[in-house]
């Protein structure tokens, strides 16, 4: 007998071991799976953001073309118009044109990307790899800012010259040569910028173009929530003159927008099935207990114990069980997110992924709420197991002893 006791007790423990490790890797798992698909989902709707704005005010024509085919004019009560919405914050004039970066053995086409005084280079700051952001005033400024990737395929150095070609037309015979200084390299990590974009003064684009000073391509409105992009855009939008358009920027990068909503999806999946493990190792581990203790359950009848009581006791066991789970998977789930967040020592091939380190961001709120939803949907799925006890009767499991 007391070998029985010893060999079931040892059962036991290996059961709540296990059903506790799973529970912990179970939890470990959802946090990383949250902070990740989070952190990428957020990294990527910044960059575009920051290189187009989070709405785009252009003429028709213009909106469906990556570059400014004709302008419109920039005048204040416009402006007063878009601002008048509460949610933007900040308004930038910018006019686009196609063209083809040149040098002795080289040559890169590109597109030069016009911005003026109002341009935010704050917003760039994180993807200044080397040297500055030109300086813009009321002379034309020649200094311009170029991708790393394109700086390496022209063997460019800060400080160099370099010829830039643009045309008016498909008729036009003699092309404009402009000479641009390299004063600054970035490198955002997105393909679709990193391998076309040179960001220089817009009065470029105004002469080649023959547009009069206050006439631009678009503005580049940027907004407190890209939550609220949609219903900005409506509002700004009936606002406009006919002739101009608003692009969201959702929209405008919609197969981007697109793939990175599939991760709230599979974040969904990952939180789904770990649950489902861990709850399943927990009714085990407490089914194993109930009928480990059936004499004492079989006991506590006898004195009058309700089924409930006894199921109350079991699970708030299961629970104490599982919390000591969920204290070791928050313990892995963190050192994963504070290691990453300040170590970088995971990389992502920016090809695919549009970054080259995985980002990760986790907020407090989060942290709480998956805590309490899984301690409360597992709480709720071990009732199911418990319900067991009703079935234990005081007279089989007590004429043994």
């Amino acid at each position: 007998m007391q070998h029985m006791k010893h060999y079931n007790s040892s059962v036991s423990a290996r059961i709540i071991k296990i059903a506790t490790l799973a529970v912990a890797m179970g939890m470990a798992m959802i946090l990383i799976a949250v902070a990740t698909g989070k952190g990428l989902q957020k990294e990527i709707k910044n960059k575009t953001a920051v290189f187009n704005g989070h709405l785009i005010v252009s003429p028709f024509e213009n909106s469906e073309s990556q570059v400014s085919i004709i302008p419109f004019l920039d005048t204040s009560e416009l402006r007063a118009n878009i601002e008048s919405e509460a949610e933007v914050i900040h308004i930038q004039r910018v006019a686009i044109k196609a063209g083809l970066l040149k040098t002795d053995s080289s040559f890169e086409g590109v597109v030069f990307k016009g911005v003026d005084a109002d341009y935010e280079w704050e917003n760039l700051n994180t993807f200044l790899v080397e040297g500055r952001f030109p300086d813009l005033g009321e002379k034309v400024s020649n200094e311009v800012v170029v991708s790393k990737v394109i700086a390496q395929r022209l063997s460019l150095e800060i400080g160099d010259d370099v010829s830039a070609y643009f045309q008016n037309s498909l008729n036009q015979k003699v092309p404009n040569i402009r000479k641009f200084k390299i004063v600054g390299f970035f490198l955002s990590g997105f393909p679709d910028f990193d391998q076309t974009f040179v960001l220089g003064d817009i009065k470029h684009v105004q002469r080649i173009n023959k547009w009069k000073e206050n006439q631009i391509g678009a503005y580049e409105v940027f907004i407190k929530d890209l939550d609220e992009v949609s219903r900005v855009g409506s509002t700004i939008y009936k606002k406009l003159p006919s002739d101009l358009d608003v692009v969201e920027l959702t929209k405008q990068y919609a197969t981007i927008f697109q793939w990175i909503s599939l991760f709230d999806f599979n974040i969904l999946i990952i939180i789904t099935v770990m649950i489902i493990v861990g709850v399943i190792n927990m009714s085990t581990a407490l089914l194993v207990l109930i009928l480990e203790r059936s004499q004492m359950i079989g006991l506590l009848k006898t004195l009058g114990a309700r089924n409930k009581l006894i199921q109350k006791i079991f699970l708030f066991n299961g629970i104490v069980i599982m919390s000591r789970g969920l204290l070791w998977g928050n313990f892995i789930g963190l050192l994963f997110y504070f290691s990453q967040r300040y170590g970088k020592w995971i990389r992502l091939d920016p090809e695919t992924y549009y970054v080259n380190v995985a980002p990760v961001t986790l907020s407090v709120l989060d942290f709480l709420v998956l805590n309490l939803g899984v301690l409360g949907i597992s709480a709720v799925l071990l009732w199911i197991p418990s319900l067991i006890i009703s079935g234990i009767s005081p007279s089989r499991v007590l004429r043994f002893r």
